[in-house]
């Protein structure tokens, strides 16, 4: 089935990123607008647990030339499994995520694609916890969680690598934050949590 702006199109930019598990036509390298991505959402259902959280990522506004890049995945087959891949990432995202709708642009800048859904954690949700403190409390936070879907330095290392195999001829690899966590964890790692 070909894909057109007709078509229900997702955008990833955390672990749908790495760990698709749905049909999709199509998977277009690309970018919003307008946001950016911090590790600003406590997770007690993938990457931590009640009680002991991890973090994981979560867009917040910025302003109009920030960009977030990521995926956009055009959803396979008929109306009905359409629908039960958004049902599906629905519960995924239940905690504290809602359905917003945005333009995706292709790499190229030029071609846009209008109403792609992504998934944002709402400010009002009991786990959305903005962390503008020191970069390595964060990191030491993330380097201690783990959940059912496995360790947090896990779904870091796996998004600073899903960002630079998208876009490895990108000098900065188009994400300070993440690729500063990174450097941070395996900093820790190397010479200890202390």
């Amino acid at each position: 089935m070909a894909c057109n702006e007709d078509s229900v199109w997702i955008f990833a930019y955390g672990s749908l990123m790495w760990k698709v598990d749905f049909v999709y036509s199509e998977r277009i390298p690309g970018y919003i607008r307008g946001f950016k991505r911090r590790f600003w959402q406590l997770s007690e259902d993938h990457r931590g647990i009640p009680g002991k959280p991890g973090r994981v990522v979560t867009l917040i506004p910025g302003n109009a030339d920030d960009m977030v890049w990521g995926v956009a995945y055009c959803l396979g087959g008929s109306p009905a499994e359409v629908q039960d891949v958004i049902r599906k990432l629905d519960h995924r995202e239940k905690g504290g995520y809602d359905r917003v709708f945005v333009d995706f642009h292709y790499r190229d800048g030029q071609t846009v694609i209008k109403d792609v859904t992504i998934y944002i954690a709402s400010h009002d949700n009991p786990l959305y916890s903005p962390h503008e403190g020191d970069d390595l409390e964060l990191a030491r936070h993330i380097l201690n969680s783990h959940g059912p879907s496995g360790s947090n330095l896990e779904y870091v290392l796996k998004l600073a690598d899903a960002i630079r195999d998208l876009y490895p001829d990108e000098e900065h690899h188009l994400d300070d934050h993440v690729m500063q966590l990174e450097e941070n964890l395996k900093s820790l790692m190397k010479h200890g949590c202390d």
